[in-house]
């Protein structure tokens, strides 16, 4: 395992579109998990009236998920192909859940994009896209799922027709075609998934399984100096300190000096570990707990970023950035204060500016300090967060650059920090 390249995908798209069922057909036919798992999720979702549902309940391992059949959390799943090691991120599609499927997607290298062919292009599936295109994440597989429920089953022209709504709909936030690989699957079926099926003899191209094999592994931000985002902090007995989190960049290693923003504390890490075993350092992408000396559980918390002592966080006065509005139900003006979700922060911030409006499709600047923002609508704004909270510019930290916008329970917007004004400390 540890000489094969780590990478993270996410499954995303409409709720029903079939991506926890397609997650768990991959898994079973990389023999990740056996048959008689799915035999017995078979009969367990047959006895609760959900009869094909068994591959999505191997992700869904939430009780309530199996009551309702939808995705609620972020689950992660590994499994290996002969070049990868993938962890698989299965978002939900469902709307309440979106902004757990933000935290997943903030974290992908790549995305798998599920459409179901007799549905095409629903209003999640145009959210989702944005929502990828604006966390940065530049590789996308779409694969037109169901296949086997259109009429006539496994019709090319079908297949043909969603793909060109999808292109048309990726192409108009910005993917180019080098970023987005198409292909017909049945996830129920096993249809392209792992093998290429007699059932579509008129597809020439690549399964899921060969295409996950073709994404490009991120550079991996070794060269950049550490930012650990801390989801947890535990107290262990005989260890002291535990923040656990994962890394996004740079190398943390046993007797560093790390300081955590905003709570200003310094302490001197003592030891790492992953999965209990210890590391002799932690690299991005792995999620690591390590035992601090020199801070107290109540010094740190969720949302706080750990770097070098003599580098830390930065920590915003007020932010420029640069924002797509997904979803508002009337205007956002100057003063509106929504939630803002990066890394593992979640801090209200006030617009204080609104300083243009752009093309959603070139940037090009439309209008100089519009008075409102509406759905649809590209800005850079100016941002004052309502508490001290990490941020750094997408250019020089992208994973800490990234965040979604919240409110009345459904994602407003989503955009990037493109300048700090630094709040001193």
């Amino acid at each position: 395992m540890a000489d094969k390249t780590h990478m993270n995908v996410v499954f995303i798209g409409h709720v029903d579109h079939g991506k926890s069922t397609l997650v768990g057909r991959m898994l079973l036919d990389t023999g990740t998990i056996e048959q008689h798992v799915i035999d017995k999720y078979k009969k367990e979702a047959e006895s609760k009236g959900k009869a094909s549902f068994e591959f999505a309940w191997v992700m869904d391992g939430l009780k309530e998920e199996r009551e309702r059949g939808v995705t609620i959390d972020v689950a992660h799943k590994r499994f290996d192909t002969d070049k990868y090691y993938f962890t698989i991120i299965d978002a939900p599609g469902h709307r309440d859940f979106i902004k757990n499927m933000i935290t997943g997607t903030s974290q992908a290298d790549a995305a798998v994009l599920v459409v179901a062919a007799q549905h095409g292009v629903m209003a999640q599936t145009k959210e989702h896209v944005f929502l990828s295109r604006t966390l940065g994440v530049t590789q996308v597989i779409v694969a037109i799922n169901q296949m086997d429920a259109v009429k006539p089953a496994y019709d090319e022209a079908t297949y043909k027709k969603v793909k060109d709504d999808v292109t048309k709909l990726m192409k108009s936030v910005g993917y180019k075609d080098e970023q987005m690989k198409f292909l017909p699957i049945s996830g129920f079926k096993g249809d392209n998934a792992v093998k290429p099926s007699a059932n579509l003899p008129w597809w020439k191209g690549n399964t899921l399984l060969q295409e996950m094999n073709n994404l490009v592994p991120p550079k991996k931000s070794t060269d950049l100096p550490l930012r650990w985002p801390i989801q947890d902090v535990y107290t262990i007995t005989g260890a002291g300190t535990v923040p656990v989190g994962r890394i996004e960049t740079g190398v943390l290693k046993p007797d560093m000096k790390i300081k955590f923003m905003p709570a200003n504390v310094i302490g001197d890490v003592k030891s790492i570990e992953m999965h209990h075993t210890q590391l002799a350092k932690a690299e991005p992408g792995d999620n690591v707990g390590a035992n601090i000396r020199g801070i107290s559980k109540n010094d740190v918390r969720r949302g706080d970023v750990a770097g070098p002592a003599d580098n830390p966080p930065t920590v915003a006065k007020t932010f420029d950035a640069q924002i797509m509005v997904l979803n508002h139900p009337s205007v956002l003006t100057v003063g509106y204060t929504p939630v803002f979700h990066l890394h593992t922060a979640q801090v209200a911030c006030t617009f204080i500016e609104l300083k243009k409006k752009l093309d959603p499709k070139t940037g090009a600047t439309l209008e100089e300090n519009p008075q409102f923002l509406k759905t649809g609508d590209a800005a850079i704004v100016k941002i004052q967060p309502t508490k001290p909270m990490v941020i750094e510019t997408a250019k020089d930290f992208p994973q800490l650059g990234r965040f979604a916008i919240r409110d009345m329970g459904q994602t407003v917007a989503a955009g990037v920090c493109i300048a700090v004004e630094k709040k001193e400390m």
